[in-house]
């Protein structure tokens, strides 16, 4: 009887749960009907099977419908052209774009497909500076003032005539300096009150630590251009500690005083800095070294450097470099790496792991690509005068774009050059974790070189 019972109660409740589920499945078969006859694939009395077959139907259709054809690049992605042509790519009023700019820099105007998000400008041009034209010469500088991201280092261009003076001065931050043209007399006191005076012609450089006061002249037959840097990115050409300057303003009587001579000695100090003038051609180098190192002796090397006299520090066929710091220059704190580039080398993907870097490009056309983490990227190209900056640890190349030689510098605030390559790198770490990351095969992995190349091709 108990046994009957409950076979009765299980039967009931199969009824009920098959008259919900089916009530379900009824309110459900309804709406669907509803939208299948709006949509024009059945009517209010379409069935459960003929529902699900139209369902399945139309989602195939609609993923047919949405798929990229073979070949054809998704939907989203935006359409390039090699020659920047399409409407996309295009301004519709040309005539409003400033085409010398844009043809001086194709990179940021064509946009790399690699670039990526925004990245802080990295580029400056020293013909966009403050010309500050005297007698004996011109000068302008980029800082971080122009250049706010180069926080480290600022830099100067200077052209002295013949006879023309940078005039006797100091100032805090340290002076790096390459001569790009002609030749220049150079002079300085250090803190033993040794004297200092050389000549220098182009491809030379030499290094005052800062508070050291020094000039600079122009030699015949044409005088001379240079590029300064310091290691301040605030740093202020129009802004030194002026011999004319500081002694016009400070009394007389006390100048008197201070060298045990008569006031009216200083009768003729200038009312005003010299800053850059016009003089008389020194005399001979034997002669004022022999005048200056009077008493307490001369130092006449310690602040010169001479890269053309020292065998390059790496050479391939794609170019050379010559790396100039305190273990070949041991007065300097600023280092600095002269690399030349032939047409179509590359400076190697690399990055600095102890600063900044500080570019100058003194001849031919380069591109270079900046990566930031976060997958941002930005190209810009560079000329003769132009100014780069890439913050440490910060990945680039340099590449030569152009059918000349490429020269440039790059500038360090530190005494010690450092830096890895992206050929090091992968060279040294096991070659199957490496593929498990850029998938390139392990025989690539092994054929890269074990040493740093710096310049490529090999």
């Amino acid at each position: 009887m108990i046994g009957r019972e409950n076979a009765y109660r299980r039967r009931k409740t199969e009824q009920v749960a098959e008259c919900e589920c089916g009530a379900h499945h009824s309110r459900e078969e309804d709406e669907m009907a509803k939208v299948l006859k709006d949509s024009g694939l059945g009517g209010a009395a379409v069935s459960r099977r003929r529902f699900l077959g139209a369902t399945g139907a139309a989602m195939a259709a609609a993923a047919v419908a949405t798929a990229p054809l073979a070949g054809q690049e998704p939907a989203m992605k935006p359409q390039r052209s090699a020659d920047h042509h399409l409407p996309n790519e295009t301004d519709p009023r040309p005539e409003t774009v400033n085409r010398q700019l844009e043809r001086q820099n194709t990179s940021s105007a064509e946009s790399l497909e690699v670039d990526s998000g925004t990245v802080e400008p990295f580029k400056y041009s020293f013909g966009l500076a403050h010309k500050r034209i005297e007698s004996g010469g011109w000068t302008r500088q980029v800082t971080e003032r122009e250049l706010p991201i180069s926080k480290t280092l600022a830099g100067v261009e200077m052209r002295l005539t013949a006879g023309g003076v940078r005039e006797l001065h100091w100032h805090t931050s340290a002076e790096w300096a390459f001569m790009i043209y002609g030749n220049a007399r150079i002079t300085a006191v250090d803190m033993d009150g040794k004297s200092f005076v050389n000549d220098v012609k182009e491809g030379d450089l030499w290094l005052f630590p800062g508070g050291v006061p020094h000039s600079i002249q122009g030699l015949g037959p044409d005088g001379a251009k240079f590029l300064l840097v310091f290691n301040d990115g605030n740093f202020n050409e129009f802004e030194t500690f002026l011999l004319t300057d500081w002694f016009h303003h400070t009394p007389k009587e006390v100048l008197a005083k201070n060298f045990n001579v008569p006031a009216s000695t200083f009768d003729k100090v200038p009312a005003k800095e010299l800053f850059i003038f016009q003089a008389e051609m020194p005399r001979p180098l034997a002669e004022e070294q022999k005048q200056s190192g009077a008493g307490t002796g001369a130092v006449h090397e310690r602040f010169v450097f001479r890269p053309g006299e020292m065998k390059p520090t790496k050479a391939t066929r794609g170019g050379e470099v010559r790396i100039v710091d305190k273990t070949n220059f041991p007065v300097t704190n600023i280092a600095a790496a002269i690399v030349r580039v032939r047409p179509g080398g590359l400076r190697e993907m690399h990055w600095h792991p102890l600063s900044d870097e500080w570019q100058y490009y003194v001849t031919g056309t380069a591109r270079m690509t900046v990566f930031q983490a976060g997958g941002k990227a930005r190209t810009f190209d560079f000329e003769e005068g132009d100014v780069g900056y890439v913050e440490m640890s910060k990945p680039h190349y340099i590449e030569n774009v152009g059918d000349t030689e490429l020269v440039f510098l790059e500038v360090f605030p530190i005494g010690t050059y450092r830096d890895i390559s992206a050929g090091e790198w992968l060279a040294h770490t096991p070659f199957r974790l490496t593929n498990e990351h850029i998938k390139t095969g392990e025989e690539f992995l092994r054929d890269i070189p074990r040493e740093k190349v710096v310049v490529r091709p090999i």
